[in-house]
């Protein structure tokens, strides 16, 4: 079968109002943004643009707005699955993996410094998308079947019958319709059926039509190094769960983020070809030179940045998360950081005074690198899904 390097086609840019109500382009590269089977960058000087992923967790497995860990409701937010790790998975995974210990990779000065004199961040400082929403179903909630677009890819993807929330929305969107040409993330946690649905670019009216849709095991004790199936992307390029990684209102109100969160970077400005695990797929349109990140990497905070100068709660409680678990490398684009549209939650970003530019003061040289294990060449891995 042809290599697993997939493509976003669409070409519109894509703007979103964040929380504070500024209106901010965003560009996301799709779940296997710029692969062989297809084209575009996913970045704002060609390509499509789009969101990044959301979560649906508050981190702290209480209830929702709970600040008392490993709580028992199974509410976590939207989360569903209420585990004390962190998050929505039951078992431990990298994202929920406290690194604030571990010792800088021995590439970390390279790469920071090869991004630094890349440009850094895909925009001037370290600003923050707010766009993705994330829904929970309940008993109920409609299950509806999809056609694959050509944005589907085989074997990497799964064509199941979706729960679709009534008065639930995309990402960038009041509601089902993919209208402006952008990434259309559709994401929703079961918790009765204790799964995670991601799809890419879905469209929903009186016909249901999607890219590549996949659906996490929120129990399963998934392989760290294969995930999902080695090779093979998801509905972020870097083959990781989105909802996982990205913080939400609820969980940042409680005063603690116990995972990992996601960041993206240009195409230019990540290594061409290549990924770390927990990454398992990477994009044709990636660029960069040996001494840029690859898929997976995972950035952490230095202990040295002082979050007390940061002006708003969200941004501190954002900052520790970042410094405890770090971020991933997930997808292609511009806008560095990700969190959750806070219309499904119960507590508002407001509440914590964030906004989009909450974390700007964050630069490159603030970060190092972690957790970096052996790189793999996507060009010469094609997806074979995990059993």
């Amino acid at each position: 079968m042809p290599l697993q390097l997939h493509a976003l086609v669409a070409a519109t840019l894509f703007s979103a109002a964040c929380l504070d109500g500024a209106a901010t382009t965003l560009s996301d590269g799709g779940p296997g943004a710029g692969q062989a089977k297809g084209g575009g960058s996913g970045e704002l000087d060609g390509s499509s643009a789009g969101n990044a992923g959301g979560s649906g967790l508050d981190g702290d497995g209480g209830s929702v707005g709970s600040s008392s860990a490993g709580g028992t409701t199974g509410d976590a937010g939207l989360g569903g699955g209420g585990s004390p790790l962190g998050g929505l998975f039951s078992q431990p995974m990298p994202w929920t993996k406290d690194v604030a210990a571990l010792p800088k990779s021995v590439e970390s000065d390279t790469i920071i410094a090869g991004l630094t004199a890349a440009g850094g961040w895909g925009v001037p400082t370290f600003r923050t998308d707010i766009s993705i929403t994330v829904q929970r179903a309940v008993a109920g909630t409609p299950l509806r079947t999809f056609t694959p677009t050509s944005e589907f890819y085989s074997p990497d993807c799964d064509q199941v019958a979706l729960p679709v929330p009534v008065g639930g929305a995309l990402e960038g969107e009041n509601g089902y319709s993919c209208t402006n040409d952008g990434d259309c993330h559709l994401i929703v946690i079961d918790p009765i059926a204790n799964k995670l649905f991601e799809m890419w670019r879905a469209n929903i009216g009186a016909s249901f039509s999607g890219g590549c849709a996949v659906v996490w095991d929120l129990a399963h004790a998934y392989d760290p190094g294969v995930l999902r199936g080695k090779g093979c992307t998801s509905a972020d390029a870097a083959g990781l769960p989105i909802a996982a990684h990205l913080a939400t209102s609820d969980e940042v109100v409680s005063g603690e983020v116990r995972h990992a969160l996601r960041f993206i970077l240009p195409n230019s400005r990540i290594q061409a070809g290549m990924f770390v695990a927990p990454a398992t797929h990477t994009t044709a349109p990636t660029s960069g030179g040996a001494n840029l990140p690859p898929y997976g990497v995972r950035f952490r905070l230095k202990a040295s940045f002082d979050e007390t100068s940061l002006a708003s709660q969200g941004a501190r409680v954002l900052a520790r998360a970042l410094k405890r678990y770090g971020m991933f490398l997930s997808d292609g684009g511009n806008i560095p950081l990700t969190v959750a549209d806070d219309r499904f939650m119960q507590h508002k970003w407001s509440e914590v005074g964030f906004s989009s530019t909450s974390l700007d003061a964050l630069k490159v040289s603030d970060f190092e690198v972690v957790d970096m294990g052996p790189r793999a060449n996507g060009k010469n891995i094609d997806c074979t899904r995990a059993p």
